[in-house]
This record gives structure tokens, C-alpha cells and sequence, in this order.
């Protein structure tokens, strides 16, 4: 979920300008102020929850901190009466690297229902934002994730024996959504010497990629009602998180500008696309340009929903492809 419109229907109040900070420099509606002052203002348009799970998912989850000093933490969702060991999902949420959180209620719901179905130890991991930390700090902040669950592969705390008993080390996922998706292909391709621990692949969830030149979907894609991304948004996100100075060009927004993915070889990828999503058609860019690299990728395109449909839409069809997705995703981490 790269990012969120505000839904008038959904009834957000965004709040008055904050005058004392100057004018508004950059903004993505209802979402994202910036002000000539550097002050970020974000209106809470997602409620933030607890650790809570409903009892009938048979999920444990408990928040953790990773470090201290950059704040990095995760929220761990672990299937009470697992079959054995599990396998291991990192998980980056979406927020166009500028909003979001893990505690986030439409993450917390999609996460805890997804390690019940699929059968897995899911970690949600709360990076920093930007502007304030432009990339790569979220990636940076994924390594240091990663690297403290091979620590605890290696010689896990007694305090953390409650999932790490059940967890399968050699059976690790990089996954997420939208800008979390991007992370998450951008970790994998920074990993090295992670024994015990041993990725197996990474599940791209409409990946969060750009370019200079845009795309037909980026320019001709019916958007549903209360789209959560629209082109102006995407390429205002683009601006707050890339380094100062560059363009959409940049290989961690256009990771097949400059003739190569820098995927690693770190085993299969799944990419789940939506077909009214405006990243459609880059989506299937770089799922064309891993395969071309000998690369094994697997790409699913559900129909009639678009971008973050799983996390942040209801309807009855988004229900129905919500399910589908959790179905491919349990296929791919358990094949």
C-alpha cells in the first residue's frame, strides 16, 4: 500500500493549517504535509491498535523492539498450534515510505489473518519514514532486521524462545506491499552470509516502482472510486523519499532503468498485480526483466481491484481477491 487517498466518504478530518511553520512546500492530500519549516504533518487516517488478535485465528502476537536507537520494531504473529516448524515471513508495510506503520488496524487485521491461513510466522517490521529519513534508511532498517533474526537464529534470548522455538530459520520470506514491496526486493538484494538463516524467496505485493517515462497504465489506467494511488501522489512520494537531487530514474524507484534488477540470488519471487492499479504495467516490466535475468518469478494479476485493495477496500470483490491472494501466498511459501 504505497500510499492512501482520502475517501471523503470515509469522514477524516485533516485539521488546520499549521500557519507558524510557512507555507505548504509538498502534499499529497489529507495524508502528507510538508512545510517550509521541514514540520511533517500526517493526519491519523488509519487507526493504530494494539497487539490484540481475535482468539478463533489462533495467532499470538506481541511487539518487539529490534534497536533501540533508531526506534526499529516489529510485530510478531505466530500461529498458536503449529504442525512442526514454520516458516518465516519478513514483512514491510506500505505507506509510500512516508506514512504507515505496522500498528496500523488494516495491517494488524491482514498480517494476523494471514499467518492463521498461511501457516506462518509473520514479521511485521516498523521502519523509519521519510522525509525526515529519506532511503535508504527503510532499507537499511530491513538489513538490521534481518541480521537481528539471524542473532537470535544463532543464539535467540530466552525471551524470545516463544516464537523462535517454532520457527523454521531455513524457510525465510522477504514480503510486502507497495513501498513495502519495494523494500523488500532492495533487502533481498543486500543480504549475504545469513546462515542458519536462508531465504527462500520474496513475495512482492504491487511493488512500488517508477520511472521518468511513464507508463500506459500510469497514464491511461481506470482508477476505482477512492484509489489508493494516484499518479500526482506517487510521484509527490517519489520526491520526499529518493535522495535529494534525484529523479524517478534512480535504481531504487526504476530498478530496470539502467539494464539490470540487482535481484540477487536469493531463490524464487511471487508478484501479486492489480489490474487497475496505475503500477500495472511496470509490475509486469520487472517481472519480465527477472525472468529475462534466468531468474525464477511467479505473477498473479487479479482482476478488477486496484492498488491495496487487500489492506484498505471492503467490498465484496476485494474480499474475494483478498482471499485469493492469501491462497497463492500460502502456495508459494509452503511449495
Amino acid at each position: 500500500m504505497a500510499t492512501i487517498s482520502l475517501d471523503p466518504r470515509l469522514g477524516f478530518q485533516t485539521g488546520k493549517t499549521h500557519h507558524q511553520h510557512g507555507a505548504v512546500i509538498e502534499e499529497v492530500e489529507g495524508i502528507i504535509k510538508i512545510y517550509k519549516d521541514g514540520y511533517v504533518e500526517r493526519p491519523p487516517l488509519v487507526p493504530t491498535v494494539s497487539s490484540a488478535v481475535s482468539p478463533e485465528l489462533g495467532v499470538a502476537a506481541k511487539d518487539v523492539v529490534i534497536e533501540k536507537f533508531t526506534n526499529l520494531w516489529a510485530r510478531f504473529y505466530v500461529p498458536s498450534r503449529p504442525a512442526g516448524k514454520l516458516p518465516l515471513v519478513v514483512y514491510f508495510h506500505g505507506g509510500g515510505f512516508c506514512v504507515g506503520s505496522a500498528a496500523w488496524s488494516c495491517y494488524h487485521d491482514f498480517l494476523s489473518n494471514l499467518a492463521s491461513k498461511a501457516s506462518a510466522i509473520i514479521v511485521s517490521v516498523n521502519y523509519r519514514l521519510a522525509p525526515e529519513n529519506r532511503l535508504p534508511a527503510a532499507y537499511e532498517d530491513g538489513l538490521n532486521a534481518v541480521m537481528w533474526l539471524k542473532q537470535q537464529a544463532i543464539s535467540g534470548s530466552q525471551d524470545q524462545i516463544w516464537w523462535s522455538s517454532r520457527c523454521n530459520f531455513s524457510g525465510m520470506f522477504l514480503a510486502g506491499d507497495s513501498a513495502g514491496a519495494n523494500i523488500a526486493h532492495n533487502v533481498a538484494a543486500r543480504l549475504s552470509s545469513l546462515r542458519p538463516l536462508c531465504l527462500k524467496g520474496t513475495i512482492l505485493i504491487q511493488p512500488f516502482f517508477g520511472g521518468e517515462s511513464r507508463t500506459e497504465s500510469e497514464k491511461n489506467a481506470f482508477q476505482p472510486d477512492g484509489s489508493a494511488l494516484t499518479l500526482p501522489a506517487s510521484d509527490t512520494y517519489w520526491r520526499l523519499s529518493l535522495p535529494v537531487g534525484a529523479n524517478r530514474d534512480h535504481n531504487w524507484c526504476n530498478p530496470v532503468a539502467k539494464g539490470g534488477t540487482k535481484a540477487g540470488e536469493f531463490g524464487a519471487m511471487l508478484v501479486c498485480i492489480s489490474d487497475m492499479d496505475i503500477l500495472k504495467d511496470r509490475n509486469l516490466e520487472f517481472c519480465s526483466a527477472i525472468a529475462r535475468e534466468g531468474k525464477r518469478v511467479e505473477k498473479v494479476i487479479y482482476r478488477g481491484v486496484g492498488h491495496a485493495f487487500q489492506v484498505l477496500n471492503n467490498s465484496q470483490l476485494s474480499q474475494a481477491r483478498k482471499c485469493e491472494m492469501m491462497n497463492d501466498i500460502k502456495a508459494f511459501i509452503h511449495q
